[in-house]
C-alpha cells in the first residue's frame, strides 16, 4: 500500500521561476547591487577596471546558474568542499555478520 510516485521535477514548483530559491536571488542581488554601486562611483572607460567593476554581477552570476544534478553551481562546490573536508567513515559488516564477542 502507500506507493507514492513523485515526480523528479516536484521541487521545482517549490523554487522561485524554478529556478531560484531566495539565497540565490540575495546574493544574486547583491553581486548586481555591488556593481551598480561601482559603476556610479567610479567613472572609467578602461576595460581591465570595467570588468573589475562587473566582476560582483559575474560571479554571483555563475554561482547561481543551473547546472545538471544539482541546483546551481554553488551547491555543485559546497557538495565538493564537504566530500573532501569532511570525510565520512563507513562500516561494512557484511550481510552474514555474526555478532560475537
Amino acid at each position: 500500500m502507500n506507493n507514492y510516485l513523485i515526480p523528479a521535477n516536484s521541487k521545482k514548483s517549490q523554487l522561485i521561476l524554478g529556478f531560484f530559491t531566495p539565497l540565490d536571488l540575495t546574493l544574486f542581488g547583491t553581486g548586481v547591487g555591488i556593481t551598480l554601486i561601482l559603476l556610479l562611483v567610479i567613472q572609467s572607460a578602461k576595460i581591465g577596471v570595467m570588468l573589475l567593476i562587473l566582476a560582483p554581477a559575474l560571479i554571483t552570476g555563475f554561482l547561481v546558474l543551473p547546472v545538471p544534478h544539482y541546483h546551481n553551481v554553488l551547491q555543485f562546490i559546497i557538495n565538493i568542499y564537504s566530500f573532501y573536508n569532511e570525510p565520512r567513515r563507513y562500516i561494512w559488516k557484511g550481510w552474514c555478520f555474526d555478532v560475537e564477542e
